[in-house]
């Protein structure tokens, strides 16, 4: 087992990864920017680096400087969180020829899923059921025309190496297309240097199903169910539960033997999820993604399992510390993305914590790094917790997240708690009766 990590990430995931190093006896490096001197895993760190100013291409996306700090501290491994350099595979190889570990999947694999035209042939490949659209990148709006044709309206063209929703633009009819077509073009270039485009099939009223996995080096792999992340705002998710009020057990056994068997088959390491859209019963790929999850509590509440703890010994060569037969559902979870925003415009709200109070009781997670006095820098993403509810029932979980909400005080900034507390009361919500556009729907029927 290493003895000392460094954690290239920061915020609530440094803590989380900080928390999981300490219970199996594993020192910790943190690194920080000069915004993040004060940061309570820097704080509660071994050992803390500085690595450069608060703008994050000078800091934690430094590979350099994240390189020299573990040569600094003698640290054996890089656990990257998720963001920043997380699915970066470039940044995978050289930690390893440096001949430090990576704490998460093979370089390879990471640049694989990155582009997302060739994951879906990979997954076409191994069994993996996709949206229908075109075979690679689309040159041309002729093409592209040629593709809707076949395909059927509306579609999707879609960033290849994109992510978050950039680069995605809808098109419902042929006099739509040239326009999508070239503006999801620029906006890929402009986002991630690279404007090749594919075409998707788009469906009207999906679910966002996600399917978590954890593999070893010994050809171990198990899935741990799905989580559903449908409340989307701009396609960036807003809350998780799991299990899926919208699957059935069958559906549920399907896809989860689908997925194990593409990542045995793949010789993946690590944890990943793959993600897919979920309609009249079928499922369609989207996408992997090669790290750890925001949401991946959810996962853990309902599973009884460390994910970070089983990351960290993955990658030390161990075997996983379960088997498919040994992990089984209980419950319900819930997890809500706390945000320092404007609860209905969704503007940053950087600035001081003048006192924070952290929900408790009986099933009640918060992941946060936040505490009085703490002043959230305006720097880097507003995610500044996360509450996870875990009940016997979905029932149980919604009365337990209400009175948790109620709980919470975050005073000094703005924050989305009010936009959840307005959830609660929403008859499709409570009843599970929604999907990816049913949030943005709501939201503007709440500006009228």
């Amino acid at each position: 087992m290493f003895e000392k990590i460094l954690i290239a990430n920061r915020g609530e995931i440094a803590l989380r990864i900080h928390r999981a190093c300490k219970e199996m006896g594993i020192k910790t490096v943190a690194v920080h920017s000069t915004a993040d001197a004060d940061a309570m895993h820097v704080r509660l760190a071994d050992e803390s680096v500085c690595i450069g100013p608060p703008q994050a291409a000078k800091s934690y996306l430094n590979v350099p400087a994240l390189i020299t700090a573990c040569e600094l501290t003698g640290a054996e491994a890089i656990h990257p969180g998720y963001g920043f350099l997380s699915e970066n595979a470039s940044f995978a190889q050289i930690v390893t020829e440096h001949g430090l570990t990576f704490i998460g999947p093979t370089a390879d694999h990471i640049r694989l899923m990155g582009d997302k035209i060739m994951a879906k042939e990979a997954m076409i490949e191994l069994g993996v059921p996709c949206v229908p659209g075109s075979d690679g990148g689309i040159p041309d709006v002729k093409e592209a025309k040629k593709v809707a044709k076949k395909i059927g309206y509306p579609v999707l063209i879609k960033a290849s190496s994109g992510g978050g929703g950039r680069g995605m633009k809808l098109a419902r009819s042929e006099e739509e297309l040239a326009t999508a077509f070239s503006t999801a073009r620029s906006e890929s270039k402009a986002a991630f240097g690279d404007d090749t485009v594919y075409m998707e099939k788009y469906l009207e009223l999906p679910r966002h199903i996600e399917i978590q996995v954890v593999a070893d080096s010994h050809g171990n792999v198990v899935h741990l169910g799905e989580r559903d992340c449908s409340l989307q705002r701009r396609h960036q998710k807003v809350l998780e539960e799991a299990p899926s009020p919208a699957l059935n057990a069958k559906d549920r056994e399907k896809i989860g033997k689908t997925v194990s068997k593409a990542i045995q088959k793949m010789g993946y390491l690590g944890v990943g999820t793959i993600e897919f859209l979920y309609e009249n019963g079928e499922f369609y790929f989207i996408e992997m993604n090669t790290r750890l999850q925001v949401e991946h509590p959810v996962t853990e509440a309902i599973y009884n399992v460390d994910l970070v703890r089983e990351q960290i010994s993955i990658a030390a060569g161990n075997p996983l510390s379960f088997s498919q037969d040994q992990v089984e559902p209980y419950g319900h979870a819930i997890e809500c993305r706390i945000n320092a925003e404007h609860p209905a415009t969704f503007a940053p709200s950087p600035g001081t914590i003048n006192s924070f109070h952290a929900p408790g009781g009986l099933g009640i997670r918060m992941d946060s790094a936040i505490y009085t006095g703490y002043r959230i820098p305006p720097h880097y993403d507003s995610l500044i917790g996360k509450l996870i509810v875990h009940g016997r029932t979905r029932n149980e979980c919604l009365m337990r997240l209400r009175r948790a909400l109620g709980e919470m005080v975050v005073d000094g900034v703005l924050t989305t708690t009010p936009l959840f507390q307005a959830l609660m009361s929403e008859p499709d919500f409570i009843n599970g009766e929604y999907n990816i556009h049913w949030l943005e729907k709501w939201l503007e029927k709440q500006k009228s």
